[in-house]
């Protein structure tokens, strides 16, 4: 069998949170030890095994930022290829719950609250300029 036909694994199903709060949006900047060392992005992460991506977006956002979220709806899924591993990732535009603790950074090394006309002053991983575009497209 060659190499060609060998299937290749599906996509690994990750969810972001576009959280808004009075005009801005978070993001949230990577550790220097992980993949994709300091790029930006909109936090969220992998769906486990048999998890609802709206359920997973909830509880990665607890985890990654101490806080809660509502669901304002969901943002179109893409499938995006890193090389080493190739994503679907299914984005969904957020605000904090009410009373929610102000988001902090447990697991990224800064947060920055910024205007939708200044995402391209933060260096973005690659798989978040569609979820960008998916936005913009919306408002």
């Amino acid at each position: 069998m060659s190499a060609s036909a060998v299937p290749s694994p599906p996509p690994v199903p990750v969810v972001c949170a576009v959280i808004e709060r009075g005009g801005l949006v978070l993001l949230a900047q990577r550790p220097a030890h992980k993949l994709l060392p300091l790029k930006w992005e909109f936090a969220g992460g992998k769906v486990e095994p048999g998890e609802d991506p709206a359920a997973a977006i909830v509880r990665e956002i607890r985890e990654e930022l101490g806080c809660s979220i509502a669901i304002t709806r969901a943002l179109p899924r893409f499938v995006h290829d890193y090389g080493r591993v190739v994503i679907e990732m299914i984005p969904f535009l957020c605000t904090l719950a009410p009373g929610a603790p102000e988001p902090h950074a447990h697991e990224h090394v800064a947060l920055a609250w910024v205007r939708p006309d200044e995402f391209e002053r933060y260096d973005l991983a690659a798989a978040d300029w569609p979820v960008v575009a998916a936005y913009r497209a919306t408002h």
